[in-house]
């Protein structure tokens, strides 16, 4: 059984859904990632999703583009990004890391050797945001060949043909975008979200995650009444933007609002 496996099953068996933090590695300094990694843990975070600065993150709302611009200002690598979880790997072996990023820094490494050098870091899943899988054998193939798991998007606008085929591409998990449009944007329905799930359950057996537009304790925690893991970014990496003058404020600020979405969380999944 994958970590990623393993957190869900221990999770469910408790009866309680999994937090999901991503912060942007590198920022706002290269040596502070691994702090961060470690307090999201000691806040309560199950699963880490750790991003990988890329130049044009389209995806991504300001405040996540922002943060890739300041880890690259950094010069945070990819190989950087595997270093960094090669260290988190030797205090904790337990909690899974998800890399995100997009494409073309693993297509300059190339499949295999990416796969390889993830898996041997410790990383166990990744979400490669621009990468349809319908275009996507060869990597998806790399990465299964060395245990890792490919992570897809689902969005509002899928249909269930796609739906059907991204479910069986996937692994690990499947990650519901909840919003048209780019991280941190937006308001969340959570009665929207419900029904698209129980479109996406028809489909997979595996968790859900809900990402996009989570950005408080009450807000994850209606998520987590509906979903198996709820993904909470912009509002992390907008405390780090915050407190760029004053970088020790960073990590309490960060375990303060985890701290206070898993209570919520908890409150309600229990």
């Amino acid at each position: 059984m994958s970590r990623i496996s393993g957190a869900f099953a221990l999770l469910q068996a408790q009866g309680r859904k999994a937090l999901i933090p991503f912060v942007t590695a590198g920022d706002p300094r290269m040596n502070m990632t691994l702090d961060l990694m470690h307090a999201m843990v000691e806040a309560g975070a199950d699963i880490i999703e750790l991003g990988i600065p890329f130049s044009d993150p389209m995806a991504e709302g300001p405040v996540i583009q922002r943060a890739s611009e300041r880890a690259l200002e950094n010069q945070v690598s990819l190989n950087d990004v595997l270093q960094m979880v090669v260290a988190f790997r030797e205090t904790n072996n337990v909690t899974p890391v998800v890399l995100m990023g997009y494409l073309n820094p693993v297509e300059v490494m190339g499949y295999q050797a990416f796969a390889e050098a993830a898996s041997k870091a410790g990383a166990d899943g990744v979400i490669t945001v621009d990468l349809p899988p319908e275009e996507g054998e060869e990597y998806i193939a790399a990465l299964k060949s060395h245990k890792m798991d490919p992570i897809f998007l689902l969005s509002p606008t899928s249909t269930e043909q796609r739906m059907a085929y991204i479910c069986e591409q996937a692994g690990g998990f499947v990650y519901y975008v909840s919003l048209k449009g780019v991280t941190g944007a937006a308001s969340l329905d959570v009665s929207s979200v419900e029904k698209k799930l129980e479109q996406i359950r028809r489909h997979t057996d595996m968790p859900i995650g809900v990402g996009f537009g989570i950005k408080d304790a009450p807000t994850a925690a209606a998520v987590a009444q509906v979903a198996d893991a709820v993904v909470v970014g912009s509002a992390l990496v907008k405390r780090v933007e915050d407190n760029l003058g004053q970088p020790e404020k960073i990590i309490p600020e960060i375990i303060t609002l985890l701290s206070g979405i898993r209570s919520a969380m908890d409150a309600v999944s229990s």
